[in-house]
């Protein structure tokens, strides 16, 4: 039995040409949409299945980008085993940036699509018929990332009155360009908002944070690779674009101590346990497990600037 839902709402895919990867962003007033309507995998392609929602659409539509066959014939092919097709909104991206989309004809109002290269934007359950125009202008008029364009196309349609019913869930998601090697590999954000009175301001923050987590990870890379002064530049720039998030000034200090340069590394510990001791009781628990040097005299230094 096919699994369907009511997910009207408003979403994007797109292929950066620049980047080649794949990306897709949604936003309904519906409980968890990300989990129903956007389906990507890297060097494949993104799929966007929504309005009275045939969730198989999703992973059907990517095992047959996977197979090779283009996003027209992917659409074609899922839409002539569908009886209940008219109801439906389904877009599509192969990995080459050809694009498919399809709205149909029981669609509730207002409710449309809009292809352009590489890129489709489509919306239903609309409060006004000029959304899906404005999430294709701002989508091509946005500049840096894949992801701040695809946030500019949501904010646009949500300028345009977005969704009749309002909002409450909205999801992200990025993948590579190149295949993986497996489904879930080459995922570059895989971000959702379940419920929120402001979906999409949420799911903004969440992007930032996602960038934070980027450079602390790109500093374990480097650090592995024996690139000290570039990791500590990467843990550097996390902790400063995630000031609130105690857990990527802790791990910098952590690194700082474990190279020796415990002076550098006690003004962060200071602010940390300030905050919440109870990183000093984590910090504790690393040398036993080799995560950081045995050194009783510089855990004496730091236990020092924990408050009692």
């Amino acid at each position: 039995m096919k699994t369907q839902k009511l997910a009207h709402t408003y979403s994007i895919v797109a292929r950066d040409p620049e980047t080649g990867q794949l990306g897709a962003a949604v936003q309904s007033h519906w409980f968890s949409v990300g989990s129903l309507v956007i389906w990507l995998e890297a060097g494949v392609g993104a799929v966007a299945t929504q309005a009275m929602v045939e969730v198989s659409h999703g992973p059907l539509g990517l095992e047959m980008l996977r197979a090779g066959k283009p996003a027209d014939l992917t659409l074609a092919a899922l839409l002539a085993s569908d009886d209940g097709r008219e109801l439906r909104q389904v877009a599509l991206v192969d990995s080459a940036g050809n694009v498919a989309a399809h709205t149909g004809r029981r669609c509730i109002q207002a409710a449309g699509h809009v292809v352009g290269e590489g890129f489709s934007v489509q919306a239903n359950m609309m409060l006004k018929d000029t959304v899906w125009r404005a999430m294709a202008e701002a989508y091509q008029a946005a500049g840096g990332q894949l992801a701040d364009r695809l946030l500019a196309a949501l904010d646009a349609a949500q300028a345009e009155g977005g969704d009749i019913r309002g909002k409450q869930s909205a999801a992200l998601k990025i993948v590579e360009g190149k295949p993986a090697g497996a489904y879930w590999q080459g995922v570059l954000m895989d971000l959702r908002v379940d419920d929120a009175p402001e979906p999409l301001v949420e799911l903004r923050r969440l992007v930032s944070v996602q960038r934070a987590y980027d450079w602390m990870n790109a500093g374990d890379a480097a650090l592995a690779e024996c690139r000290t002064e570039k990791a500590l530049e990467a843990y550097r720039t996390a902790a400063g674009m995630a000031p609130d998030l105690l857990e990527l000034p802790f791990w910098h200090a952590v690194t700082l101590a474990d190279l020796g340069r415990t002076a550098e590394a006690l003004p962060l510990f200071e602010r940390i346990f300030k905050e919440d001791p109870l990183w000093m009781e984590l910090l504790r628990r690393l040398p036993p497990v080799g995560l950081l040097r045995q050194d009783p005299e510089m855990m004496r230094q730091i236990e020092a600037v924990c408050p009692q």
